[in-house]
């Protein structure tokens, strides 16, 4: 049995909306007048912790198990996608002169450069859509597909113990980018691909479809195929050719890479889920039945849909993939990590100012959070519409 909905209406705070957007557009002008090199600087400098934790890595996975290599392997997995794809493909360096056109939203893993700059499950056309339109306009709201607490209704409430619960949501979360994340966005891509050819679906449908995740892998059709052929290229990189390097230092040598590669994707998998799902679920966080009605109300529901985790430090910051900053992403998506370590005290302090509620807290208090709505134990605050 699930737990009950909580619901009030736009408004009954007396947030001054209209103020607080004023002072949150002045913020980011700011932040955006002072982008310069030191911003690129320091993306290239994530960008090489990464590489150093994926060469060392390797280098020490000639050994199986080697719970080392494989947490060093995760780690430069994460970061790739966490850090440095997630920022450069929002546009975070677009706008400085100085940026490299690799770390440009342009230029970032296109064409043969696809498997060099992202070597991913996801494709990054799908990625974009499905995260950067869908998920950051319609955060929480039934058109969002990551909205947590709709995509596992089936589990919160399957007549299961919690503890059967909890096991099913951990083996979800060991193989996440492979049997949701990537499946995930082809289908929403493939969605917009049949609404642009004139199915008369809206931009708001596109994050919903009557297909199911196994659908997704059905070789039988043009889209199952298609996802299959987004899958494999990086399967037979990542476990076949990169192992296979190692070859002539013999057949053991290579094994032992490739299955420390397969605990490292596991790691990576669970890395990824901790840090970037608890983001937006919680029973002291608010999802959307419809549009926000103005703008303003937009800005306050990023705030109210999305919680921060501990932040402060490159190291600290590293490690939580630059995703416990989700207040001021969700506000200013294109915005590089730099500018986010700058901007969080301001937001927070703007928030306290306008009585919008600040979420932060460690991750595994956040995880917590996820597990209890993911089991159907809490349920996520319903926030009606102003004009109903």
């Amino acid at each position: 049995m699930t737990a009950p909905e909580r619901s009030f209406s736009v408004g009954r705070d007396g947030v001054d909306l209209e103020g607080f957007e004023r002072e949150l557009r002045a913020m980011r002008a700011e932040a955006v007048a002072n982008l310069g090199p030191e911003d690129v600087a320091h993306l290239k400098k994530l960008e090489r912790w990464g590489h150093w934790c994926t060469a060392a890595g390797y280098a020490t996975a000639w050994v199986f198990p080697n719970p080392l290599s494989m947490a060093l392997l995760s780690l430069g997995s994460t970061s790739r996608w966490t850090i440095v794809a997630h920022h450069v493909l929002h546009k975070g360096l677009d706008r400085i002169d100085s940026a490299p056109a690799r770390l440009t939203s342009k230029g970032f893993a296109k064409g043969w450069r696809r498997l060099l700059d992202w070597p991913e499950w996801m494709e990054p056309e799908a990625w974009c859509h499905e995260h950067n339109v869908l998920h950051h306009a319609y955060t929480n709201e039934v058109a969002d597909p990551d909205l947590v607490e709709h995509n596992l209704e089936a589990l919160r409430r399957a007549p299961l113990p919690k503890v059967v619960k909890q096991a099913l949501l951990a083996l979800s979360a060991a193989t996440w980018k492979l049997t949701y994340y990537a499946p995930n966005t082809l289908q929403v891509l493939q969605r917009r691909r049949r609404r642009s050819s004139g199915d008369g679906r809206t931009q708001r449908d596109d994050g919903r479809g009557p297909e199911s995740m196994l659908e997704a892998f059905d070789v039988r059709t043009t889209e199952g195929r298609e996802v299959w052929g987004a899958l494999l290229p990086y399967a037979a990189l990542r476990f076949v050719g990169l192992p296979a390097l190692f070859l002539p230092l013999g057949p053991l040598t290579s094994l032992s890479v490739a299955l420390n590669s397969l605990g490292a994707e596991v790691l990576s998998n669970l890395h990824c889920f901790v840090i970037i799902v608890p983001n937006h679920a919680g029973d002291d966080l608010e999802r959307f039945d419809g549009p926000p009605a103005s703008r303003a109300e937009w800005f306050v529901r990023q705030v109210r849909g999305s919680v921060n985790f501990k932040t402060g430090g490159d190291l600290n910051d590293f490690l939580h993939g630059f995703l416990n900053y989700q207040v001021e992403h969700h506000l200013f998506p294109d915005l590089p990590p730099r500018a986010y370590q700058r901007l969080q005290p301001k937001v927070k302090a703007l928030c306290e100012k306008y009585g919008v509620p600040y979420r932060q807290e460690s991750v595994w208090k956040r995880l917590g959070q996820l597990v209890r709505i993911a089991t159907g134990e809490a349920s996520m605050q319903r926030r009606e519409l102003a004009s109903r």
